[in-house]
């Protein structure tokens, strides 16, 4: 099969082992196919992590392509057909780890970034790359720091594609337009221990806890709207009890999750939770973590461009959809009015022997190419 640029690029990448929060030079690399094309880049450092901003041209609008070098850990070596860091062509795929999430777009990015230069090399607006090694980990050294210092400095972004692997049965077929919120409570139901055939002397948390975790779940928090579900309130774990099973426990803890649309606020469920809790008289303490707010693009210009782009070069009507986990669009969605995430196959991520298809990798190059004209060109056609 004939190397393209795009393939060659996505080799040198997987054969970085970027295991997170490592960017094993892969982003030092992606200069070195950058520089050359008149783009500045500029590694922002924090917490052991690495992100870089590369940028071309400085005036509007802006286009920024965002993603992440860094990958999962491989798991077992032993049961990989390969060295998951020896990119290898089997069957008209490319296999490694990061082949699908999310090297292949990287790649693709900046060999579009390159064509579209080469091609308009006088271009109005800018065209920016927001790259990360810390998306698969903690992710609070990595995007949001960036986006902290490009506010800081007032640098205004127009429209952002993420590189997240979206499409589900092919290549184009489902673009993010925005992501629900997750939230995570650690609720400790307070009792009284004793012996259990003296119920009388103490007070089971796990009694007390029962109806009050009915009613959560029963609860409707909302009903979504156009673009989102409704929220999803879901318990993870339950902890409680001594191991023997004569003995009543002190306190019970349940781990809970919601994944919540823009109909909520992390405030309102929270304040919800309690009233709940309240109305059920039990006595109880709770922690609440948000490691992530929703987002929400509307159908506007970026994602008709891309929409356009993908029907052009596949012939798939791609839909947006807003399923799925956390991704960094929901830092870059604080600074930027129009985010969405586009990628090829999602079917292997973060799976032994991560591969993705050889011949999706022009055809998402010349999506994101055609977007960037449709967006930077339009007042040319």
């Amino acid at each position: 099969m004939q190397q393209t640029r795009v393939l060659e690029l996505v080799k040198d990448l997987i054969a970085r082992p970027s295991v997170t929060p490592e960017d094993a030079g892969c982003q030092s690399l992606l200069m070195e196919h950058l520089g050359p094309a008149g783009f500045g880049g500029e590694t922002i450092a924090a917490g052991g992590v690495t992100n870089l901003w590369a940028r071309k041209g400085d005036t509007g609008p802006l286009v920024v392509f965002a993603g992440h070098t860094d990958v999962v850990p491989t798991g077992p070596l032993d049961r990989w057909d390969h060295d998951p860091f020896d990119p290898v062509e089997v069957d008209g795929y490319i296999c490694g780890r990061g082949a699908s999430d999310m090297k292949s777009s990287i790649a693709a990015f900046v060999v579009a970034a390159r064509e579209f230069v080469d091609a308009h090399p006088d271009h109005p607006g800018s065209i920016a790359l927001l790259i990360t090694s810390d998306e698969e980990g903690p992710a609070v050294h990595g995007t949001v720091k960036v986006c902290e210092a490009l506010k800081s400095r007032g640098e205004q972004l127009d429209y952002c594609i993420v590189g997240e692997p979206t499409s589900v049965s092919q290549l184009g077929d489902t673009i993010k337009n925005g992501r629900r919120g997750s939230m995570s409570g650690k609720l400790t139901v307070i009792g009284k221990q004793g012996h259990i055939a003296y119920p009388q002397q103490a007070r089971n948390p796990i009694h007390d806890a029962t109806p009050a975790l009915q009613a959560l779940i029963t609860e409707v928090w909302d009903r979504g709207n156009e673009y989102f579900p409704a929220t999803s309130f879901q318990i993870s774990n339950i902890h409680g009890g001594t191991g023997a099973s004569n003995v009543i426990p002190g306190e019970v803890v349940i781990d809970f999750n919601f994944r919540f649309s823009t109909e909520c606020s992390p405030e309102s469920l929270q304040s919800r939770v309690e009233s709940i809790l309240k109305s059920h008289l039990i006595e109880y303490r709770i922690e609440w973590s948000i490691s992530g707010l929703p987002f929400l693009t509307p159908r506007a210009e970026l994602s008709e461009a891309l929409t356009r782009a993908i029907a052009a070069e596949t012939g798939v009507a791609a839909e947006l959809s807003t399923t799925g986990g956390t991704s960094d669009g929901r830092f870059i969605a604080r600074i930027c009015p129009q985010v969405v995430e586009f990628g090829p196959l999602n079917a292997t991520i973060h799976q032994i022997n991560e591969r993705l298809a050889i011949s999706e990798l022009e055809p998402l190059k010349n999506i994101y190419l055609r977007t960037l004209e449709s967006l930077l060109l339009k007042d040319r056609a």
